[in-house]
């Protein structure tokens, strides 16, 4: 898969046998790399993971941090990095956003290259340039756009994923699905059991998802526009995720979102109730049990306030509306009838 950028065209490779050090190629490397995938993969990538620059980070949301992240930078300039060597991100998207952050910013640009070994990052996060960064309490609130060079893609690297986070990528793959339109959801939800035990099936939704985010990060790079329907269900799922001092996986606290917007679109009267019926039993069988974890109202409501896409006087979200139900950024109003709905939708997710 070749994708245009405003950095010109970058590739995605399939890999049908496990990633070698022939694929990732010569030169001067700073690997940045998942510390729970050097453990896993040591026999496969152990001169990779033995270069004497290689930076091991745990995959925690807190190292994604801005504060956590310069003390990474001060590694790589005792390395002497420089700007013709190539950072090689080795993880899911935590590793992702803070490789790109730095290949982006340090020197004013460094080639990078990343090798995704989590579900969510494989057919969702790999493509489309951006990194997010938190700051404080404000999460994703830092962050630019700078595509790798080349993404390795091997489905290898699932075999040794916990259930939890095959189904948090499970729950990008079914947002994906969702922006392309009913005829695309509904084929997902007739083969949704099989995603978890036919790896043939998952690799086809997967490429499926990538081709469709692909045209929308052609035509919007930047996310000022139509792309920004791709945080359907990131708004509540960022939130739910603060709230509950991410105790909940990203891809499983979208999923959540998505029902939350569901719910909500269905009590503004934005899609009907056939409409939000339709597309809830794959969001509750992806979800399951967390659907019962406390979720504090006034924190997540709080959370809500500090999306980027809000405007001055209105939270915008991404909604379903319309008979197709359709995905679009809609404009609220943070009044008492907003938060009776998402109070609401809340409750929904236990039922």
């Amino acid at each position: 898969m070749i994708i245009q950028s405003y950095r010109g065209p970058y590739r995605v490779d399939f890999l049908d046998r496990p990633i070698t050090m022939a694929d990732i190629g010569e030169g001067e490397l700073h690997p940045v790399v998942d510390a729970r995938v050097a453990a896993l993969y040591a026999d496969r990538l152990g001169p990779l993971f033995d270069n004497p620059n290689t930076i091991l980070i745990e995959a925690t949301e807190p190292n994604k941090s801005i504060e956590r992240i310069i003390p990474v930078i001060e590694r790589m300039v005792a390395n002497k990095i420089k700007r013709g060597h190539r950072i090689v991100a080795v993880g899911g998207g935590i590793i992702q956003d803070i490789s790109c952050f730095i290949a982006t910013t340090l020197m004013r640009g460094i080639d990078w290259q990343f090798l995704p070994t989590t579900l969510l990052a494989q057919a969702d996060s790999c493509i489309g340039s951006k990194s997010s960064i938190n700051m404080g309490e404000a999460k994703n609130i830092l962050g630019t756009f700078n595509p790798p060079g080349q993404i390795l893609v091997d489905p290898h690297f699932l075999d040794t994923l916990d259930p939890i986070d095959v189904r948090s990528g499970i729950g990008e793959i079914i947002k994906v699905h969702a922006i392309a339109g009913p005829a695309a959801y509904d084929r997902l939800a007739a083969d949704f059991s099989a995603l978890t035990t036919d790896r043939k099936v998952l690799a086809r939704f997967m490429r499926d998802a990538l081709s469709i985010k692909q045209s929308y990060i052609e035509t919007d790079e930047f996310d000022r526009g139509i792309r920004n329907i791709f945080n359907y269900g990131h708004s509540f799922g960022h939130a739910i995720e603060a709230a509950t001092q991410f105790a909940i996986p990203h891809g499983i606290a979208v999923t959540m979102g998505m029902a939350m917007a569901n719910h909500i679109a269905a009590a503004r009267g934005l899609i009907t109730l056939a409409q939000r019926d339709r597309m809830a039993p794959i969001l509750f069988a992806n979800f399951g049990a967390f659907g019962h974890h406390p979720v504090p109202l006034a924190e997540l409501l709080a959370a809500l306030t500090k999306d980027k896409k809000n405007t001055s006087t209105h939270l915008v979200v991404i909604l379903p509306v319309g008979e197709d139900a359709s995905i679009e950024k809609v404009p609220v109003a943070p009044d008492d009838a907003f938060n009776a709905q998402c109070a609401a939708a809340l409750e929904s997710l236990a039922a």
